[in-house]
């Protein structure tokens, strides 16, 4: 009996059908395909953020050199004021009255009163 049973398991695994082998070959061309193409776009979206990066980090570094620039100049401004303010103090002081007679004696000027033309000060 046992000889039977092989027999029929035997016949049973022969009376299933083959099925022919299903087209994948092309299928799997195609997911290639699309796999190359993202890929590519991948790549491409990659390098386009890398560009972007550094023209961005190249505007900010331009930016910060005008800054440093700007800073420098606007130091110099103050410098240039301080010393027109110095200078303007100093006018002030060497056009007095009495400064100017003590420089007029020294090169040997006098005072003729006939000379003397009064002017309307500011």
């Amino acid at each position: 009996m046992a000889a039977v049973r092989v027999r029929q398991h035997q016949h049973q695994q022969v009376q299933q059908p083959i099925t022919p082998p299903s087209p994948q070959p092309t299928i799997r061309r195609r997911k290639k395909t699309n796999q190359k193409f993202e890929k590519t776009m991948l790549l491409l979206l990659v390098g386009m953020i890398a560009v972007l990066g550094i023209f961005v980090l190249n505007k900010q570094a331009a930016i910060q050199t005008t800054s440093i620039d700007i800073q420098k100049i606007e130091i110099e401004a103050d410098k240039v004021a301080r010393k027109n303010v110095d200078l303007t103090v100093r006018v002030s002081e060497l056009s007095t009255y009495e400064n100017i007679w003590k420089k007029a004696e020294k090169l040997g000027l006098t005072q003729n009163e006939k000379n003397v033309k009064v002017v309307p000060g500011e």
